[in-house]
């Protein structure tokens, strides 16, 4: 127990002992303040309208130009063949030729045919003109004449028939016969395709229709070539819409000189529709809570608030905002990610200045 004078002594200190526990917290309590209220260092940006053309994508199967498959229109003995797979011939170039012994014989007989009809018919036509044969057995004689002469023309188209020639200038594939063999009318002798230019044809949705026209730029990619991107334009545009899929086959063509592209090959198209002004931000701005979108908005006093928008076109890490924003709105770009509304928030310091050899960061609003 305390005596009288120590009781005296210490209530005569705790005054300054309560005093001094009070200003050792104050300090404290203050500093916590100050760090709650401090602003969190974020990338912002006002949004502006800028030149935006955003794509329509689809697959769709490259063809030649042109395409057939040779055959020969008889059966026959293939007597030579013209041609190496994969060869590049020119239009009527002779590819394949036939044996043609009977077909010939053919002709020699109504070639002999034809000059002794032609002979009688003159020596008629005199008799006729002295009026000492009728005009009807003229008339006879001159229709043995005709018909002798179509069959010469006969006979002479089924020796051309026997000569496979390519119909147009192209590239040649695999050769199917030998010398020897016995072909048909239905054996596939080869390939043919102009690759010169590529067709592409894809679908686009009804509703885009209004927005597709002869001259649109397209790209393609293929897997054949990875990186690497082709450049076209549409060509055609079909008449008719399918009723089933609600979609028009739109027909893009793209030059080929060196012959990479082939026929058959899967194309992954990306149609160009035409440029105008849009709202377009950094894809990172958007923040995606189910299948909510919202970007945060710095208000006049620096702080936040969540805005919901509607996203359009996503493309090349840039994003359309269809509704949500208006021009002239600052939106936070980066740090998305530590922020929550009525939070303020203060631009952070530039960062450093890309390598020279570095690409550029589209800076695109």
């Amino acid at each position: 127990m305390l005596s009288r004078s120590g009781f005296r002594c210490f209530a005569a200190c705790l005054p300054f002992l309560l005093l001094a526990a009070c200003g050792g917290k104050e300090p404290q309590a203050k500093a916590n303040g100050n760090a709650a209220e401090r602003p969190i260092p974020v990338t912002t940006r006002v949004v502006q309208p800028s030149a935006w053309n955003d794509t329509l994508q689809a697959l769709g199967t490259a063809k030649a130009r042109e395409s057939v498959t040779l055959t020969a229109k008889v059966s026959e003995i293939v007597q030579d063949v013209h041609f190496e797979s994969g060869q590049q011939v020119r239009a009527g170039q002779v590819l394949v030729t036939l044996k043609g012994d009977a077909a010939q014989a053919a002709l020699v007989q109504a070639e002999a045919t034809y000059a002794e009809a032609e002979r009688l018919y003159r020596r008629q036509k005199e008799l006729a003109d002295q009026q000492l044969i009728a005009r009807s057995q003229l008339d006879t004689q001159l229709a043995l004449r005709d018909a002798a002469a179509a069959r010469v023309r006969q006979a002479r188209a089924d020796i051309g028939d026997r000569s496979v020639r390519a119909p147009f200038a192209g590239v040649l594939g695999i050769r199917q016969v030998s010398p020897g063999s016995l072909i048909t009318a239905n054996s596939t002798i080869a390939t043919l395709d102009d690759v010169s230019r590529m067709y592409v044809d894809f679908q686009v949705p009804e509703a885009a229709l209004a927005s597709v026209a002869t001259g649109n730029a397209v790209t393609a990619t293929a897997t054949a070539y990875p990186g690497e991107t082709f450049q076209g334009e549409v060509e055609t545009i079909d008449a008719r819409i399918d009723p089933a899929t609600r979609a028009v086959t739109v027909r893009a063509v793209f030059p080929n000189e060196d012959r990479r592209l082939r026929p058959g090959m899967l194309m992954d198209v990306r149609l160009f529709r035409p440029e105008r002004q849009a709202l377009v931000i950094p894809e990172i701005a958007v923040v995606q809570v189910g299948r909510d979108s919202f970007v945060y908005r710095v208000k006049a006093d620096g702080s936040v608030e969540q805005a919901p928008v509607t996203v359009g076109v996503r493309r090349d890490g840039q994003a359309e905002i269809v509704e949500g924003i208006a021009a002239g709105e600052r939106i936070v770009i980066d740090g998305t990610g530590k922020l929550r509304p009525g939070v303020k928030v203060a631009d952070a310091a530039p960062s450093a200045p890309a390598k020279p050899d570095a690409p550029a960061a589209d800076g695109q609003g």
